[in-house]
């Protein structure tokens, strides 16, 4: 079953570019896999420092393999350095 997830982060006043260029790394890398149907980084044109990926995973095993891949664990090392909230994680199923 496929698993969408809408992903908001917001980068702390200073490190919005060095957030980005770990952001594009990871969108870049991600859609290279094998289970990724879809990958999409937004950047919110009111407020440069909120970014939003929109994701698509073919199932959980393929999202769970996302999660242990070089880039990602990067991007889970290195963000909280740059975050200036919690992440918010939204699971969604489509429905229209």
């Amino acid at each position: 079953m496929e698993i969408n997830l809408t992903v908001i982060i917001k980068s702390k006043f200073g490190y919005r570019e060095e957030l980005k260029a770990v952001l594009e790394n990871l969108a870049e890398n991600s859609k290279k896999e094998k289970a990724c149907l879809q990958y999409d980084l937004h950047q919110n044109i009111d407020d440069q420092n909120i970014f939003i990926l929109h994701e698509v995973w073919k199932n959980k095993e393929g999202l769970d393999l996302h999660k242990e891949q070089p880039y990602f664990l990067k991007f889970d090392h290195t963000s909280e350095l740059f975050l200036e909230e919690k992440i918010v994680v939204y699971v969604t199923s489509r429905i229209g």
